[in-house]
């Protein structure tokens, strides 16, 4: 087996907004806010490993050392105009059946407020799960009818978002980050 290359475990949530005249340093910001700047992060694509267990970000941080490669799932946007409303969140879907695996999805977007850019992130999470697992619906309903439709088939249990938004300033860089952070 490659290093690195072990199933998660645990995974937690984060999000963080940072803002400074550069963007790369608005970015660092972003990951001290969200606890997560002393890792060597690396972006994988979109799937929550079977058993694994969701803690808090205050508990995942304190499992992780600095300079740890750590693997994670993250959704960042950042602009420089004054007063855009700019968004990044991550969202999951969790099957029934702990022994399946669920999805995590990333989004980004400009001028949607949390409950939108959230409910988005949840939506693709859940979409791909429950396309993954056979469950009939129709693709043209609203994300709250269809949310109905996975929860009721027993197969999806739940999914839920961390979506992070705030507003551009004047002169500044302003990042938001969203992610699921994985421990081996």
């Amino acid at each position: 087996m490659l290093p690195g290359s072990s199933v998660p475990t645990k995974a937690f949530f984060t999000k963080g907004v940072g803002r400074h005249k550069n963007k790369l340093q608005s970015f660092e910001l972003a990951l001290r806010e969200a606890g997560i700047e002393k890792l060597n992060l690396v972006y994988v694509s979109s799937i929550y490993p079977p058993h694994c267990q969701l803690l808090t970000p205050e508990e995942g941080v304190k499992l992780l050392n600095p300079g740890q490669i750590t693997f994670c799932v993250m959704a960042r946007n950042a602009t420089d105009e004054k007063n855009r409303l700019v968004g990044s969140a991550v969202g999951m879907a969790f099957p029934a059946d702990k022994s399946n695996y669920g999805y995590i999805s990333e989004h980004t977007g400009f001028g949607a407020e949390e409950q939108e850019i959230g409910d988005f992130a949840e939506d693709l999470a859940s979409t791909m799960l429950a396309t993954t697992l056979g469950i009939d619906f129709d693709p043209e309903t609203a994300y709250d009818e269809r949310r109905e439709t996975y929860l009721m088939s027993g197969k999806i249990i739940d999914s839920a978002s961390m979506p992070c938004v705030t507003t551009g300033e004047t002169g500044m860089w302003t990042t938001t980050i969203s992610a699921v952070v994985f421990i081996p």
